[in-house]
């Protein structure tokens, strides 16, 4: 019998159609998107205990697809809803409530996590557990492929072949972190975190957090919050929505429409009806560098790149903390409030200080990459055989940046020194700033020039996490200053020795450190020394398939220590004299306020004002 083209073209689309639905297979709910994907949900757990593609099963035997290790018994209904498959997962022991959502013809779990509290224990994260003998690429392969390894530290690093491979070595910044998947052959499993699913995560835009092991099981994770390098509370709320994309093999897009989601009554959702936005125009952030918008309050956060007119994400009604950074140094900071509906104008300029300095190693952007090893920590341990010896010496004006190192330990790798040559003229009392990132076990800068030792400045606040053996080195961020006399320095050739300070104790690169950002000697130039590094770009070296921070800054004397969080600022004033270049202002500073003939006390930010002629 004889079918014409047309008619059998109609036939196949009626049957395409047909597949898509959800039915009950046994104690699971069967969903077929009608694109390929066929995968069932159990009815007692809300675990994801199938993923059929193209007739392949994805999912491993020995461990299913859900929220951390399983949500354990749960109330779980499906329906079809306006045209969806929706599958709700009501936990009966966890504060959280799980959406699994399909549409046809597309190969897609949608998902969104709802929580009213914490879980135990302590982290929320999606994990499809997959067969790693058919997907074998991971996220920056072979970065958290552990498979064969030996644990080396905390059983989440390993040496595997000589190399050192862990699950925290796969993370990506926030702000970039919208498409990351495992591969095989023609096949390719892609988590899809727009930037809005992250409203109700915590830790801002450069948070990061892992995306992928490789071991027996081939795991791939969307973290929503964590203990890992914790800077803020958790945030309640939906999180999402997000996805789980099945393609041949090609990366998706990160950009999915997921307005549909207004439709099917999920807890938490707010269309964008219901929200409003900012624009406005951030200025002075110096060319080469990257500029981050952050607005956050308890309740929700967002960001978006820009250094000159911006349009915020779609964000919830309320109040907000607006805050600039260079990279990711604040370098400014207001509020603004958001109504639904509406667009907010609220510009952002930095208030970043230029003092004049005698030298600077790396630059001031809240991130070590330009520094020694700093290319490599984010994919391997610091004790890995693939990094540079730690320590060093940086020579003023015949060095790289490279060639200081990016961390520094209190029992292993050695000092970072700095030598630099003064001229006569230049033997005044001078300020030096040494920034940092990211503290462990209270490591903080101990300093030396030549025979002068400054005072140890307080310990941090405390993040009790670790940090630079994991890949991280983003925490509060500190900067220390230290005034420094001029009878430390002589005429010619200086050293500048920097260790570690701190009450607590631990073996090799587990003891107290601390990550730099940059430090430099103010003071004046006199055009014989100038910096010799430079920054081209803030963004952490990629090769991926596809912080609510708080500054704070320490003021060090010969005498006394100081740590100062909150206050005013008004540079000026006193009744004694402040030498040039010396601190004459800034938030809980005691000291003198009226500078030297020929000086005037300039801001630089809230926490240091200095006198410069």
């Amino acid at each position: 019998m004889y079918i014409s083209k047309p008619l059998a073209w109609a036939a196949f689309i009626r049957l395409s159609l047909a597949q898509f639905g959800i039915t009950t297979s046994g104690n699971n709910f069967q969903v077929d998107t009608g694109g390929g994907l066929v995968y069932l949900v159990s009815k007692s757990t809300g675990d994801v205990v199938s993923l059929k593609y193209n007739n392949v099963e994805y999912q491993d035997s020995s461990k299913n697809t859900h929220i951390n290790s399983g949500l354990g018994s749960s109330s779980v209904s499906g329906s079809l809803v306006n045209g969806y498959t929706k599958i709700t997962i009501q936990s009966n022991n966890n504060p959280v409530t799980q959406y699994i959502i399909s549409k046809s013809g597309d190969p897609t779990l949608y998902l969104a996590t709802y929580i009213t509290g914490e879980v135990d224990p302590g982290e929320l994260r999606w994990i499809a557990r997959l067969k790693k003998s058919i997907l074998s690429t991971g996220v920056y392969q072979p970065a958290a492929d552990i498979q064969g390894g030996s644990s080396i530290e905390g059983s989440d690093v390993y040496t595997v072949n000589g190399q050192t491979r862990s699950k925290y070595f796969s993370s990506d910044r926030f702000i970039e972190d919208n498409v990351h998947g495992v591969r095989g052959s023609n096949v390719g499993i892609w988590m899809i975190i727009p930037p809005q699913a992250y409203e109700t995560s915590s830790g801002g835009p450069f948070m990061r957090d892992i995306n992928n092991q490789g071991g027996d099981v081939q795991e791939l994770y969307w973290y929503m919050n964590s203990g890992h390098v914790r800077t803020e509370p958790w945030r309640m709320g939906l999180k999402g929505p997000y996805a789980m994309r099945f393609t041949t093999g090609s990366t998706p897009s990160s950009s999915i429409d997921t307005s549909f989601f207004s439709s099917l009554s999920v807890n938490g959702y707010v269309a964008d009806s219901g929200r409003g936005r900012v624009s406005g125009t951030v200025s002075g952030i110096p060319s080469g560098f990257e500029g981050v918008v952050h607005w956050y309050n308890s309740n929700n956060q967002y960001w978006i790149k820009s250094t000159g007119s911006f349009t915020s994400p779609y964000m919830k009604p309320g109040t907000y903390t607006m805050k600039l950074y260079k990279g990711e140094l604040e370098v400014a900071s207001t509020s603004v409030s958001v109504s639904a509906g509406g667009t907010t104008s609220q510009s952002i300029a930095s208030t970043e200080s230029n003092p004049s300095i005698v030298w600077r190693v790396g630059q001031f952007d809240g991130q070590p990459f330009e520094l020694k090893n700093g290319d490599k920590f984010l994919r391997m341990h610091p004790s890995d055989s693939r990094m540079s010896s730690w320590g060093g010496t940086y020579t003023v004006g015949s060095s790289s940046a490279n060639s200081f190192p990016m961390a520094v330990w209190k029992n292993i790798g050695g000092s970072a020194v700095v030598r630099f040559t003064l001229a006569s003229n230049q033997l005044v009392q001078m300020t030096l700033r040494i920034g940092t990132t990211l503290s462990f076990a209270g490591g903080r800068p101990s300093v030396s020039i030549n025979s002068w030792t400054g005072s140890v400045p307080p310990a941090p606040v405390k993040i009790d996490s670790r940090g630079v053996t994991r890949g991280a080195y983003r925490g509060y961020g500190e900067s220390y200053t230290w005034t420094v006399p001029a009878s430390a320095f002589v005429s010619g050739t200086n050293t500048l020795t920097i260790g570690v300070a701190s009450g607590s104790d631990g073996a090799d690169y587990l003891s107290p450190n601390f990550i730099f950002d940059a430090v430099e000697l103010q003071g004046p130039s006199s055009g014989v020394v100038t910096s010799t590094t430079s920054r081209t770009t803030t963004t952490a070296p990629t090769t991926m398939l596809t912080t609510t921070t708080t500054s704070r800054t320490t003021t060090t004397t010969t005498t006394t220590t100081t740590t100062t969080s909150t206050g005013t600022t008004t540079p000026g004033g006193g009744g004694c004299t402040a030498p040039i270049w010396g601190q004459c202002g800034g938030i809980g500073y005691t000291g003198c306020t009226t500078c030297a003939s020929g000086a005037t006390c300039k801001y630089g930010n809230d926490y240091y004002s200095q006198c410069l002629a």
